[in-house]
């Protein structure tokens, strides 16, 4: 699965699909042009983060994930349509890297009707975590362990990460672990 930049954006959202990737869970890749773009797009409204960590960032995640950068896939960008231009490049590395999902928040930019000719889908992030929870659950929640593990300074209970997740997208996914008791 190709992960948009508005998935990569958020940080417990983007912390979450990673753990779920190292775990093996999910094959999640993206691009340097995605990374560009959630990289620039928080500096905007976080310029305090800096440059450098956001480096760092996409140096680890690269590094976790060897092989989840795909590159290759300028060629077919021209030859796309999508009601959003600036989207094409996200459906060409799909095409070129033969992913069958693309998650992302902004589903109406990749109709369902254009992704079928390449045997592609759009799913939301919230989406695919519930049904992560249902064909995975045990990896789910060692993901969510991690992750709430990860928050040291200050540390983050478990009503405070789903909290976060829910601010970042994944409403119902929340909704879920809180009726779980998660």
């Amino acid at each position: 699965m190709l992960l948009d930049a508005n998935v990569l954006y958020p940080a417990a959202l983007r912390s979450l699909f990673m753990d779920l990737g190292v775990l093996g869970v999910i094959d999640i890749h993206w691009t340097d042009q995605i990374q560009d773009e959630w990289t620039r797009n928080l500096l905007s409204h976080r310029p305090d983060l800096g440059e450098t960590k956001l480096r760092r960032t996409r140096y680890l995640m690269n590094r976790a994930l060897d092989g989840a950068n795909l590159s290759g896939y300028g060629p077919l960008i021209q030859h796309l349509e999508l009601p959003d231009p600036d989207d094409r490049h996200v459906l060409a590395a799909a095409i070129h890297g033969q992913v069958e999902l693309v998650v992302t928040q902004n589903l109406r930019d990749f109709p369902a009707t254009i992704l079928a000719k390449y045997s592609i889908r759009a799913i939301h992030p919230d989406e695919l975590l519930c049904t992560l929870m249902q064909t995975h659950p045990s990896q789910l929640a060692q993901a969510l362990e991690a992750q709430q593990a990860r928050y040291r300074n200050p540390p983050v209970t478990s009503a405070e990460l789903r909290d976060m997740l829910r601010q970042q997208g994944a409403s119902l996914f929340a909704q879920a672990l809180t009726e779980l008791n998660c």
